[in-house]
Protein backbone atom coordinates (compact mmCIF):
# COMPACT_ATOMS: atom_id res chain seq x y z
CA UNK A 1 0.00 0.00 0.00
CA UNK A 2 1.36 3.57 -1.07
CA UNK A 3 0.86 6.95 0.58
CA UNK A 4 -0.07 9.08 -2.01
CA UNK A 5 -0.93 12.85 -1.63
CA UNK A 6 -3.08 14.93 -4.22
CA UNK A 7 -3.79 18.94 -4.47
CA UNK A 8 -7.00 19.91 -6.03
CA UNK A 9 -9.02 16.79 -5.15
CA UNK A 10 -12.30 17.90 -4.63
CA UNK A 11 -13.44 17.41 -8.35
CA UNK A 12 -12.45 16.61 -11.95
CA UNK A 13 -8.53 15.17 -12.21
CA UNK A 14 -8.09 15.44 -9.14
CA UNK A 15 -11.03 13.61 -7.61
CA UNK A 16 -10.54 11.11 -10.44
CA UNK A 17 -7.13 10.57 -8.93
CA UNK A 18 -7.93 10.13 -5.53
CA UNK A 19 -10.57 7.76 -6.24
CA UNK A 20 -8.34 5.45 -8.82
CA UNK A 21 -5.66 5.40 -6.12
CA UNK A 22 -7.44 4.14 -3.13
CA UNK A 23 -9.13 1.50 -5.17
CA UNK A 24 -6.31 0.73 -6.36
CA UNK A 25 -5.89 0.10 -2.23
CA UNK A 26 -3.31 2.75 -1.48
CA UNK A 27 -4.19 5.50 1.65
CA UNK A 28 -4.79 8.81 0.04
CA UNK A 29 -4.03 12.30 0.98
CA UNK A 30 -6.24 14.26 -0.75
CA UNK A 31 -6.36 18.26 -0.55
CA UNK A 32 -8.56 20.91 -1.06
CA UNK A 33 -8.70 24.55 -0.51
CA UNK A 34 -12.64 24.02 0.66
CA UNK A 35 -13.93 21.52 2.86
CA UNK A 36 -17.35 22.47 2.02
CA UNK A 37 -16.20 21.45 -1.93
CA UNK A 38 -15.32 17.94 -1.30
CA UNK A 39 -18.69 16.60 -0.66
CA UNK A 40 -18.88 14.29 -3.80
CA UNK A 41 -15.34 12.66 -2.69
CA UNK A 42 -16.77 12.53 0.91
CA UNK A 43 -19.87 10.69 -0.16
CA UNK A 44 -18.10 8.18 -2.70
CA UNK A 45 -15.35 7.26 -0.17
CA UNK A 46 -17.43 6.54 2.27
CA UNK A 47 -20.06 4.46 0.15
CA UNK A 48 -17.39 2.27 -1.16
CA UNK A 49 -15.30 2.53 1.69
CA UNK A 50 -11.86 3.85 0.69
CA UNK A 51 -8.95 4.79 2.44
CA UNK A 52 -8.97 8.69 1.55
CA UNK A 53 -8.53 11.36 4.26
CA UNK A 54 -9.57 14.73 3.04
CA UNK A 55 -6.99 17.78 3.92
CA UNK A 56 -7.53 21.20 3.38
CA UNK A 57 -4.58 22.90 1.52
CA UNK A 58 -4.59 26.02 -0.35
CA UNK A 59 -1.62 25.88 -2.72
CA UNK A 60 -0.75 29.20 -2.92
CA UNK A 61 0.06 29.41 0.70
CA UNK A 62 3.49 27.58 0.80
CA UNK A 63 4.15 28.48 4.59
CA UNK A 64 1.35 25.86 5.37
CA UNK A 65 3.34 23.05 3.44
CA UNK A 66 5.89 22.10 6.00
CA UNK A 67 2.53 21.27 8.80
CA UNK A 68 0.52 19.30 6.15
CA UNK A 69 3.76 17.57 5.19
CA UNK A 70 5.10 16.54 8.72
CA UNK A 71 1.28 15.21 9.97
CA UNK A 72 0.70 12.78 6.85
CA UNK A 73 4.62 10.99 7.46
CA UNK A 74 3.59 11.35 11.43
CA UNK A 75 0.42 9.89 10.68
CA UNK A 76 1.02 7.07 7.57
CA UNK A 77 5.45 7.03 7.84
CA UNK A 78 5.89 8.31 4.29
CA UNK A 79 5.04 9.73 1.60
CA UNK A 80 5.45 7.65 -1.98
CA UNK A 81 3.54 9.75 -4.52
CA UNK A 82 2.72 13.41 -4.68
CA UNK A 83 0.29 14.29 -7.43
CA UNK A 84 0.95 18.02 -8.04
CA UNK A 85 -2.65 18.60 -9.80
CA UNK A 86 -4.37 21.72 -8.63
CA UNK A 87 -4.66 24.33 -11.22
CA UNK A 88 -6.45 27.51 -12.58
CA UNK A 89 -6.98 28.97 -16.03
CA UNK A 90 -7.46 32.37 -16.70
CA UNK A 91 -8.16 32.91 -20.54
CA UNK A 92 -6.51 36.78 -22.17
CA UNK A 93 -3.97 38.29 -23.91
CA UNK A 94 -0.89 39.75 -22.67
CA UNK A 95 -1.87 42.91 -23.01
CA UNK A 96 -4.97 42.53 -21.70
CA UNK A 97 -4.36 40.06 -18.58
CA UNK A 98 -3.40 42.35 -15.58
CA UNK A 99 -0.29 41.67 -12.82
CA UNK A 100 -2.12 40.22 -10.50
CA UNK A 101 -4.02 37.55 -12.76
CA UNK A 102 -0.58 36.73 -14.13
CA UNK A 103 0.61 35.98 -10.71
CA UNK A 104 -2.11 33.91 -9.87
CA UNK A 105 -2.09 31.70 -12.63
CA UNK A 106 1.89 31.46 -11.54
CA UNK A 107 1.01 30.86 -8.09
CA UNK A 108 -1.21 28.34 -8.58
CA UNK A 109 0.21 26.41 -11.16
CA UNK A 110 3.76 26.66 -10.81
CA UNK A 111 4.84 28.32 -7.60
CA UNK A 112 2.72 25.49 -5.75
CA UNK A 113 3.85 22.46 -7.48
CA UNK A 114 7.26 23.25 -6.64
CA UNK A 115 7.19 24.40 -3.53
CA UNK A 116 5.21 21.34 -2.11
CA UNK A 117 7.36 19.09 -3.98
CA UNK A 118 10.39 20.99 -2.56
CA UNK A 119 8.73 20.41 0.91
CA UNK A 120 8.18 16.58 0.44
CA UNK A 121 11.58 15.56 -0.88
CA UNK A 122 13.34 15.49 1.95
CA UNK A 123 11.38 12.68 2.90
CA UNK A 124 11.32 10.95 -0.06
CA UNK A 125 15.56 11.44 -0.05
CA UNK A 126 15.16 9.34 3.70
CA UNK A 127 13.29 6.75 1.99
CA UNK A 128 15.02 6.64 -0.95
CA UNK A 129 12.13 6.21 -3.09
CA UNK A 130 9.03 8.64 -3.90
CA UNK A 131 7.38 9.68 -7.26
CA UNK A 132 6.33 12.81 -8.63
CA UNK A 133 3.43 13.24 -11.17
CA UNK A 134 2.63 16.68 -12.47
CA UNK A 135 -0.08 17.50 -13.93
CA UNK A 136 0.53 19.57 -17.12
CA UNK A 137 -1.35 20.05 -20.20
CA UNK A 138 -0.78 20.00 -23.65
CA UNK A 139 -0.08 23.88 -23.20
CA UNK A 140 2.99 22.73 -21.57
CA UNK A 141 4.48 22.24 -24.79
CA UNK A 142 2.26 24.20 -27.14
CA UNK A 143 1.96 27.98 -26.94
CA UNK A 144 -1.87 29.08 -28.59
CA UNK A 145 -3.69 32.42 -28.74
CA UNK A 146 -4.93 33.76 -25.53
CA UNK A 147 -3.50 31.41 -23.42
CA UNK A 148 -0.38 33.12 -22.27
CA UNK A 149 -0.41 33.07 -18.01
CA UNK A 150 -1.69 29.63 -18.46
CA UNK A 151 0.89 28.24 -21.01
CA UNK A 152 4.02 30.16 -19.29
CA UNK A 153 2.87 27.95 -15.72
CA UNK A 154 3.19 24.49 -17.57
CA UNK A 155 6.09 25.32 -19.53
CA UNK A 156 7.28 26.59 -16.66
CA UNK A 157 6.43 23.39 -14.69
CA UNK A 158 7.59 21.20 -17.74
CA UNK A 159 10.72 22.89 -17.55
CA UNK A 160 11.31 22.53 -13.82
CA UNK A 161 10.63 19.42 -13.66
CA UNK A 162 12.71 17.70 -16.48
CA UNK A 163 15.56 19.56 -15.05
CA UNK A 164 14.12 17.98 -11.32
CA UNK A 165 14.19 14.49 -13.00
CA UNK A 166 18.52 14.83 -13.08
CA UNK A 167 18.81 16.21 -9.62
CA UNK A 168 17.08 13.64 -7.74
CA UNK A 169 17.32 10.14 -9.54
CA UNK A 170 20.35 9.16 -7.64
CA UNK A 171 18.24 8.69 -4.40
CA UNK A 172 15.53 6.64 -6.64
CA UNK A 173 12.78 9.59 -6.64
CA UNK A 174 11.00 9.47 -10.11
CA UNK A 175 9.30 12.22 -11.77
CA UNK A 176 6.58 12.42 -14.48
CA UNK A 177 4.50 14.80 -16.57
CA UNK A 178 1.12 13.90 -17.58
CA UNK A 179 -0.03 15.89 -20.86
CA UNK A 180 -3.72 15.17 -21.81
CA UNK A 181 -6.44 16.99 -24.08
CA UNK A 182 -9.67 18.25 -23.22
CA UNK A 183 -11.16 16.30 -20.00
CA UNK A 184 -14.90 17.26 -18.13
CA UNK A 185 -13.71 19.65 -15.10
CA UNK A 186 -14.63 22.30 -13.25
CA UNK A 187 -11.92 24.77 -15.20
CA UNK A 188 -13.90 24.59 -18.30
CA UNK A 189 -17.48 24.11 -16.81
CA UNK A 190 -20.15 24.97 -19.36
CA UNK A 191 -22.84 26.12 -16.65
CA UNK A 192 -20.60 28.97 -16.14
CA UNK A 193 -21.16 32.14 -18.02
CA UNK A 194 -18.42 32.80 -20.78
CA UNK A 195 -16.59 35.41 -18.48
CA UNK A 196 -15.74 32.85 -16.13
CA UNK A 197 -13.07 32.32 -17.90
CA UNK A 198 -12.05 35.43 -18.06
CA UNK A 199 -10.29 37.36 -14.98
CA UNK A 200 -12.71 40.25 -13.32
CA UNK A 201 -13.01 43.32 -15.25
CA UNK A 202 -11.51 42.00 -18.65
CA UNK A 203 -11.45 45.27 -20.76
CA UNK A 204 -14.54 45.59 -23.14
CA UNK A 205 -12.96 47.62 -25.47
CA UNK A 206 -10.29 45.47 -25.70
CA UNK A 207 -8.56 45.17 -29.56
CA UNK A 208 -7.80 41.26 -28.67
CA UNK A 209 -11.33 40.85 -27.34
CA UNK A 210 -12.59 39.03 -30.49
CA UNK A 211 -9.77 36.46 -30.41
CA UNK A 212 -10.11 36.00 -26.88
CA UNK A 213 -14.22 35.17 -26.98
CA UNK A 214 -13.89 33.33 -30.64
CA UNK A 215 -11.55 30.98 -28.28
CA UNK A 216 -13.99 30.40 -25.77
CA UNK A 217 -16.53 29.47 -27.69
CA UNK A 218 -14.59 26.67 -29.74
CA UNK A 219 -13.96 25.57 -25.65
CA UNK A 220 -17.61 25.76 -25.19
CA UNK A 221 -18.41 23.67 -28.37
CA UNK A 222 -15.70 21.27 -27.49
CA UNK A 223 -16.97 20.48 -23.44
CA UNK A 224 -19.29 17.61 -25.02
CA UNK A 225 -16.74 15.95 -26.19
CA UNK A 226 -14.40 16.45 -23.74
CA UNK A 227 -13.24 12.98 -21.74
CA UNK A 228 -13.49 11.07 -18.81
CA UNK A 229 -11.26 12.23 -15.84
CA UNK A 230 -10.80 8.70 -15.06
CA UNK A 231 -9.04 8.00 -18.03
CA UNK A 232 -5.89 10.03 -15.90
CA UNK A 233 -6.68 8.51 -12.83
CA UNK A 234 -6.26 5.06 -14.14
CA UNK A 235 -3.27 6.53 -16.13
CA UNK A 236 -1.66 7.67 -12.62
CA UNK A 237 -1.77 4.56 -10.86
CA UNK A 238 -0.19 2.96 -14.18
CA UNK A 239 2.47 5.75 -13.73
CA UNK A 240 3.83 5.11 -9.87
CA UNK A 241 4.04 1.71 -11.07
CA UNK A 242 6.00 2.44 -14.06
CA UNK A 243 9.82 2.50 -13.22
CA UNK A 244 10.82 6.37 -13.79
CA UNK A 245 12.20 6.03 -17.26
CA UNK A 246 9.23 7.86 -19.09
CA UNK A 247 9.02 11.47 -18.25
CA UNK A 248 6.45 12.98 -20.39
CA UNK A 249 2.85 10.71 -20.27
CA UNK A 250 0.13 11.51 -23.27
CA UNK A 251 -2.99 11.08 -21.62
CA UNK A 252 -5.04 10.50 -24.57
CA UNK A 253 -4.91 9.81 -28.37
CA UNK A 254 -5.05 13.71 -29.17
CA UNK A 255 -2.00 14.30 -26.52
CA UNK A 256 -0.15 11.64 -28.31
CA UNK A 257 -0.64 13.87 -31.70
CA UNK A 258 -0.16 16.75 -30.53
CA UNK A 259 3.37 15.70 -28.80
CA UNK A 260 4.51 13.91 -32.10
CA UNK A 261 3.70 17.20 -33.88
CA UNK A 262 5.14 19.81 -31.95
CA UNK A 263 8.26 17.66 -31.15
CA UNK A 264 9.16 16.56 -34.86
CA UNK A 265 8.91 20.15 -36.74
CA UNK A 266 10.61 23.08 -38.05
CA UNK A 267 9.88 26.16 -36.51
CA UNK A 268 7.57 27.14 -39.39
CA UNK A 269 5.59 24.21 -39.80
CA UNK A 270 5.12 24.16 -36.00
CA UNK A 271 3.47 28.32 -36.52
CA UNK A 272 1.11 26.53 -39.25
CA UNK A 273 -0.04 23.50 -36.96
CA UNK A 274 -0.57 25.60 -33.56
CA UNK A 275 -2.32 28.42 -35.98
CA UNK A 276 -4.94 25.54 -37.12
CA UNK A 277 -5.05 24.02 -33.72
CA UNK A 278 -5.82 27.34 -32.11
CA UNK A 279 -7.91 28.11 -34.99
CA UNK A 280 -5.95 31.64 -35.28
CA UNK A 281 -5.13 31.83 -38.50
CA UNK A 282 -7.76 34.18 -39.02
CA UNK A 283 -6.85 36.68 -36.65
CA UNK A 284 -3.02 36.51 -37.64
CA UNK A 285 -4.30 37.39 -41.09
CA UNK A 286 -5.71 40.96 -39.57
CA UNK A 287 -9.42 39.73 -40.76
CA UNK A 288 -12.37 40.46 -37.37
CA UNK A 289 -14.00 37.08 -37.02
CA UNK A 290 -12.50 33.78 -37.71
CA UNK A 291 -15.90 33.49 -40.39
CA UNK A 292 -14.22 36.76 -42.36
Amino acid sequence: MAIILITGGNSGLGLASALAFARNGDQVYATVRDLSKAATLRQISDQEQLPIQIKTLDVTQPATFAALVQSIVEEAGSIDVLVNNAGILRAGALEDLSEDAIREVMATNFFGPMLLTRQVLPQMRKQRSGYIIMISSLSGVAGLAGDVAYTASKFALEGATEALRHEIDRWGIKVALVEGGLYATNIFNPNLPQGALLPEGYPQNSPYRPLIESKLKQVQARISDALAPSIVGDLLVEIANSDGSQLRWPADDVAKMVIGAVFGHSDADRDVFLRGAGNSDWWSEGKDSPTE
